[in-house]
C-alpha cells in the first residue's frame, strides 16, 4: 500500500488513536514556533489539522496541502476559515500549489516519507520570502535507527507505512545548498525523559 493510500485508510482513527510522535510533535511544534512572527503560512502534511488550528490563530493566511483527501477531509471537518486554503497535492512533483511568497514553511511528521530531500529543499526556498523560516519536526533519526516507523492498526492487521531512515545532515545540508541556514536545532522525549532515545527531532531553518 502506498503511503497516499495509507493515510486515506489512517484517516478515520487518526485522532483518536494513542499516538505518542503525533502529540509530542504538535507539542514540540507549538514551543518550536512560539517566537517566531509570520503572516503567512504554506503547511505541507496538513493531516487532520491539528496543527492547522493553532497556525490560524497565528497567521493572516495558511496554504494547508496533503496528499491524502481521507486526511484533509477531516481537517476540513474542524476548520472553515477562509484564511486557511486546503489543496491537495504531491510535493515530490514540481510545486504548483503555492500562492505567493510565504513567511514560514512547516514540515511535520512528512519528510520520513520523502525519499529525495534536495528537490524538497529548493521547492521550499522558491516559496519563501528573503529571512522567512522553515520549521521541521520529524521522528528523530535515534527512534528511525531503532526500527520505529509509522504504523497503525486495521482489520486485516498492521499497516506498517514506507518510510526512510534520515540523518540530521541530511536535513541541514540541502537546506543550505538552497540558502536555508540552521536557526535551531532540538529534541523533545518522552515523558520528558533526556536519559530515554528522543523521539522528536526539530529543526528551524531561515532563508538568507
Amino acid at each position: 500500500m502506498d503511503t497516499k493510500q495509507a493515510y486515506n485508510l489512517w484517516a478515520s482513527q487518526y485522532d483518536t488513536n494513542d499516538n505518542k510522535t503525533r502529540d509530542l510533535e504538535a507539542h514540540a511544534l507549538r514551543l518550536a514556533l512560539a517566537d517566531i512572527t509570520f503572516k503567512t503560512c504554506l503547511e505541507i502534511g496538513c493531516g487532520t489539522g491539528k496543527n492547522t488550528l493553532w497556525f490560524q490563530e497565528r497567521a493572516d493566511y495558511i496554504t494547508a496541502i496533503d496528499q491524502s483527501e481521507g486526511m484533509m477531509a477531516k481537517a476540513k471537518e474542524k476548520i472553515s476559515s477562509g484564511r486557511v486554503l486546503f489543496k491537495q497535492a504531491d510535493i515530490t512533483k514540481e510545486w504548483q500549489f503555492q500562492d505567493g511568497l510565504y513567511d514560514l514553511v512547516s514540515f511535520s511528521l512528512v519528510l520520513e516519507h520523502i525519499d529525495d530531500l534536495d528537490h524538497i529543499f529548493r521547492e521550499v526556498a522558491k516559496s519563501l520570502h528573503p529571512g522567512g523560516r522553515v520549521y521541521i519536526g520529524e521522528l528523530h533519526p535515534f527512534k528511525q535507527y531503532a526500527g520505529t516507523k509509522a504504523r497503525f492498526d486495521t482489520e486485516a492487521g498492521t499497516e506498517v507505512l514506507e518510510c526512510f531512515n534520515h540523518h540530521i545532515s541530511d536535513f541541514i545540508r540541502p537546506a543550505k545548498k538552497y540558502g536555508l541556514v540552521v536557526e535551531d536545532i532540538n529534541e523533545y522525549f518522552d515523558d520528558n525523559d533526556r536519559n530515554s532515545i528522543p523521539r522528536i527531532l526539530t529543526i528551524i531553518l531561515k532563508k538568507v
